[in-house]
């Protein structure tokens, strides 16, 4: 699972509602399971669609802290797979069957970039509400290990006691926006080189 945090004021209903609306249409259909702090939604291919292969994708997202977090799936892949093999059996056979069978080619590539498509929905989602990657500003406070005092982001030594705050500084991962260590060289949740 492809795992991205987004913080800011936005919920798991915003991305659901705006997945609902862009996939809901032609040769898919949109579910959606669950409300208010965990939703679900699952695209799929209708059922006796006249083009292309059977596909399907879950979406989970999860209220977290100051975001929510949106996990995809992996996409269900035999049905696309299938129909591709009978579109180039059929073009090995004889190239003009090709013509016949380009509804169920378009509707086959549409369904290999849905994974590409549906990040796309979501980060334009969460750009349009004023959410991203970047920490909120609640969680770039860091509360001294020693007096319970919350400190500023980039502050040296605790406000209060003066202790040393420079290894719990946080840092967001600028791909998926998980939340880190400033000690921290890779993103754990996908790899990524953090800043230091």
């Amino acid at each position: 699972m492809d795992q991205r945090i987004y913080h800011g004021k936005i919920s798991p209903h915003d991305f659901a509602q705006s997945l609902i609306a862009h996939f809901n249409r032609g040769n898919l259909r949109v579910q959606q399971v669950g409300s208010g702090q965990q939703v679900g939604v699952q695209i799929a291919s209708r059922q006796g669609a006249e083009s292309g292969g059977q596909t399907a994708l879950g979406i989970m997202m999860q209220t977290v802290e100051d975001g929510v977090s949106v996990q995809v799936g992996k996409q269900a892949w035999l049905g696309v797979a299938a129909s591709l093999g009978m579109t180039a059996l059929a073009a090995l056979r004889n190239p003009l069957s090709l013509l016949n069978r380009m509804d169920d080619l378009a509707q086959d590539i549409e369904y290999v970039q849905l994974t590409d498509e549906v990040w796309r929905v979501i980060d334009q989602t969460a750009r349009s509400l004023k959410a991203g990657h970047e920490l909120s500003e609640r969680l770039r406070r860091l509360v001294c290990d020693y007096c319970d005092t919350p400190n500023p982001v980039g502050e040296p030594s605790c406000i209060a006691c003066g202790a040393p705050l420079g290894s719990v500084q946080p840092v967001a991962c600028p791909k998926c926006g998980f939340v880190a260590t400033s000690r921290t060289a890779r993103c754990p949740n996908c790899g990524t080189l953090l800043p230091f």
